[in-house]
């Protein structure tokens, strides 16, 4: 049965009549399905011949750089972020390549033996499907990092997320190079992948070139690589997927995607005609992607993919709390504030949290300026000190910080021989000690903390609730990363092919625009899955 539109009217545009808008909807709902118009007698009626007016199939498949796809094994340009502390858990990394995306282990704030765990349930889980984890800068603790690794090169993990760097350290640079050649055709094959997620340009720059040539003779010097190799890594960027992350959850400069992903796709262009890599840069983006709109908009300005992470960690299988799912299903985008950050606390540096439910986000600005104005522990007014263990720590800082200690002589022991040297160094990682448990408080639900817990979550999630509010996913307990990462992804496609149409002079009613999350075994009709 055709569908009919009336003809160009006022403005030049085309207006539908309305006993046809319905069957119009559903069509344009058909994504696989390509819509064509031509005009008779004054009405636009849809053919299968060649028209004035068309508008393509588009499936989410095609939204993205199709190269990333088909090089690593993937059927859609969707991952899901690495939440710390396993927040994005192995549940959320083995859903995603269940359905052909990519998720990367939230390896921060574990230690070795946890993240080789994972790592080894995934592998005998997923098989070949890819999969990935996080790498976080870790400035305070080297060792850490460097550990981590050594895991990731003992596990031959080819996927890693970089996130939090200031700057390329050795061993980001020595994942990266591991085990580089060339093969029989001459090309050089890269075996480990970086996806280096950053919001300044100074950072991206050094992620999009080559690594650089000091950590190369470090790594020849120490018999990691050849020099053979080391001139081969000079001809390849140290990460060939770069992760634009506008204001988001967690560590964040609040940019806005609007003006930072342009600003990362024509550093791309920059970095690839200096140095004409054999190999394509990509920008993706993450950070606000919560509803088809944003998604749509990220793939529109040219993203490779999308990244999500708030959303991620509000789905059952995210390694967090019930109680906490539940105050993200009533975040609103005004209900996230930044605060200090445990890991990098002494330089200021803040995350972003909910701040509805909560006083982490108070109760670390005030650790932050006592550390500012004071030397040592010893130095605290007793007014201070009495409101810390009685608030805060609810225990003598004396017991605090012998508990701390006990922390870091399994972690890194020269934390401690570094802070009975330095009574400020001490008052800070006595301070950190609180900022770090606040954040597993919330991950363990535990109830007598809620008032102390740090959920990192960006203004995504606000706009993810809007979005799904009288939808089956308005409920946490209905909410799977699978279900919203298609649900974006198909939303995405649909709104595609609204603007084609727009574009092309037809003016649409206002409830096309209007995508409700589908149900997963709906949205895997439609997808063909």
């Amino acid at each position: 049965m055709p569908y009919f539109m009336n003809a160009k009217g006022k403005n030049d545009s085309i207006a539908l009549m309305i006993h046809e808008q319905s069957a119009l909807r559903d069509a344009l709902f058909q994504i696989s399905r390509p819509l064509s118009f031509i005009e008779q007698s004054g009405q636009y009626i849809m053919t299968d011949a060649n028209a004035a007016i068309y508008v393509p199939p588009i499936r989410p498949e095609q939204l993205g750089d199709a190269e990333l796809l088909s090089e690593y094994g993937l059927r859609y340009p969707y991952m899901a972020g690495a939440m710390a502390h396993a927040i994005t858990s192995v549940d959320i990394v083995e859903e995603m390549g269940k359905y052909g995306m990519l998720g990367f282990f939230g390896a921060a704030g574990m230690p070795a033996h946890a993240v080789e765990t994972a790592l080894e349930r995934l592998t005998k889980n997923l098989d070949s499907r890819p999969f990935g984890s996080n790498l976080i800068h870790s400035p305070y603790e080297p060792k850490l990092e460097e550990a981590i690794v050594n895991l990731y090169l003992r596990r031959n993990l080819r996927f890693v997320c970089a996130s939090a760097f200031l700057g390329l350290t050795l061993p980001v640079v020595r994942y990266r190079v591991h085990g580089i050649h060339r093969d029989s055709a001459g090309r050089i094959v890269t075996p480990n992948h970086l996806f280096a997620k950053v919001s300044r340009v100074e950072v991206a720059a050094q992620f999009l070139s080559p690594p650089p040539e000091k950590f190369l003779r470090q790594l020849v010097e120490q018999r990691e690589i050849t020099a053979e190799q080391a001139q081969l890594a000079a001809q390849i960027p140290m990460a060939q997927n770069l992760t634009a992350e506008a204001d988001s959850g967690g560590h964040t400069d609040n940019r806005p995607a609007m003006a930072l992903i342009p600003t990362m796709l024509a550093l791309r262009d920059r970095m690839q005609a200096q140095y004409r890599y054999a190999m394509p840069l990509r920008v993706g983006a993450a950070g606000g992607i919560a509803t088809p709109h944003s998604a749509a908009a990220a793939f529109a300005m040219g993203a490779a993919y999308v990244m999500t992470g708030s959303v991620n960690q509000a789905c059952v299988e995210s390694g967090t709390s019930d109680l906490v799912r539940q105050m993200l299903a009533e975040t609103e985008q005004a209900d996230v504030v930044m605060a200090p950050a445990a890991d990098m606390f002494e330089m200021g540096v803040k995350v972003q949290v909910v701040k509805r439910g909560t006083m982490f986000a108070m109760r670390g600005a005030k650790l932050y300026e006592l550390y500012q104005k004071y030397d040592s522990i010893e130095a605290l007014p007793q007014a201070e000190r009495r409101m810390l263990e009685d608030k805060y720590f609810r225990a003598p800082l004396d017991t605090v910080w012998q508990n701390t200690q006990t922390y870091f002589r399994e972690r890194d022991a020269t934390q401690i021989e570094r802070a009975n040297a330095d009574p400020k160094y001490k008052m800070a990682l006595l301070f950190r000690s609180y900022l770090g448990q606040a954040s597993h408080w919330a991950n363990r639900g535990e109830p007598s903390r809620k008032i102390d817990y740090q959920i990192w979550c960006g203004p995504a999630m606000g706009a993810f609730n809007e979005w799904v509010k009288g939808s089956f996913l308005e409920r946490p307990e209905n909410r799977r990363v699978a279900t919203v990462a298609l649900n974006l992804l198909y939303g995405a496609a649909v709104l595609t092919r609204l603007n084609l149409l727009r574009m092309q002079g037809v003016r649409l009613p206002q409830e096309f625009w209007q995508i409700a999350p589908l149900a997963l075994e709906e949205l895997q009709k439609r997808l063909g899955q």
